[in-house]
């Protein structure tokens, strides 16, 4: 069975560039008229126009600039929103707390939603006995901190370290915009790029 190849096997990126020739296996040069068409029309609705263009503009303003922590504030700012929500990890809530101080002095209203909230145990939901000898029996509740920051109104949210797994469900239930401001990676002091580039080193080395 041979494997499919796509954007991550590309050693071109003409997309990027315009300075040279699509691979035969690449997606772009294979979308049809129609399917690029309707993705074109959907920055047409309102909301993702102006994210588009702000997002664009921080980015060539502030590009090696500003810290992430920068550009949500900034891009906050520019989408004129007033309420931000914090989706926070138990185990970031002081990074959570400083994030809420700098938003507060920069005008924003502030409603954080910690993941524990709700107290639900894990065997509630049908985590084995066995699977919670580690890390306690409280369970990670990522639909609940969504809905709270929904019943809150929030213009726009912020994660700061869920669990992978955890994370995907509080975007599928969140109603405002989401962005991640910390990925969790306790091993790498949340530096989870860090895994790729150690593996590119190893793989390498391996290769000589």
């Amino acid at each position: 069975m041979s494997e499919q190849r796509s954007c991550v096997d590309c050693g071109v990126l003409n997309c990027h560039t315009g300075e040279s020739e699509y691979p035969e296996f690449c997606p772009t040069a294979a979308l049809s008229a129609d399917t690029i068409e309707k993705v074109r029309s959907l920055y047409e609705e309102e909301e993702n126009r102006k994210v588009s263009v702000i997002s664009a503009q921080i980015e060539n303003e502030f590009y090696l600039r500003y810290t992430r922590v920068e550009e949500v504030v900034e891009f906050a700012r520019r989408m004129e929103y007033k309420k931000i929500g914090i989706a926070t990890c138990v185990g970031l809530i002081d990074e959570s707390r400083i994030l809420a101080r700098i938003l507060r002095k920069n005008g924003f209203e502030v409603f954080g939603a910690v993941c524990k909230t709700g107290a639900f145990l894990k065997t509630e939901v049908g985590v084995p006995e066995e699977d919670i000898t580690r890390t306690g029996a409280v369970m990670c509740n990522p639909v609940m901190q969504a809905e709270l920051l929904n019943q809150e109104g929030t213009d726009f949210n912020v994660v700061m370290g869920l669990c992978v797994g955890h994370d995907s469900l509080f975007y599928k239930y969140s109603e405002a915009l989401v962005t991640t401001l910390v990925a969790k990676d306790r091993v790498l002091a949340h530096n989870p790029a860090g895994a790729l580039y150690q593996a590119g080193a190893y793989y390498k080395k391996l290769l000589k």
